[in-house]
């Protein structure tokens, strides 16, 4: 189940990273503040869905506990749910302003 979303996770989160907004945002802060903490972000939520996905397989070898692949797999999900309305933000803000008149 969480490797069939892992693709999904990943899109969202490369979208955030390598979408006009966040190229825009970024370019107008200093040193590229906001780039990295967006790819920061990307890099731990990709780690977080990777964790849970080994939880949930030491757990199907019963090397887990039923409570450990329950927090992973949580996690997992405030992670995705996280990245997908923070991606649909930014894919909203760009919209309003790809409708601006000039």
């Amino acid at each position: 189940m969480i490797g069939a979303i892992l693709p999904i996770a990943l899109d969202a989160v490369r979208g955030l990273v390598t979408s006009p907004a966040a190229a825009t945002a970024s370019a107008a802060t200093a040193g590229g503040g906001f780039q990295q903490a967006m790819a920061s972000a990307a890099s731990d939520a990709v780690k977080t869905l990777k964790t849970a996905e080994t939880t949930s397989m030491a757990g199907l070898d019963g090397k887990a506990s039923v409570q450990q692949v329950t927090e992973s797999v949580m996690a997992a999900e405030r992670t995705l749910q996280t990245s997908l309305a923070i991606r649909d933000k930014a894919v909203a803000a760009y919209q309003q302003i790809s409708q601006m008149q000039i």
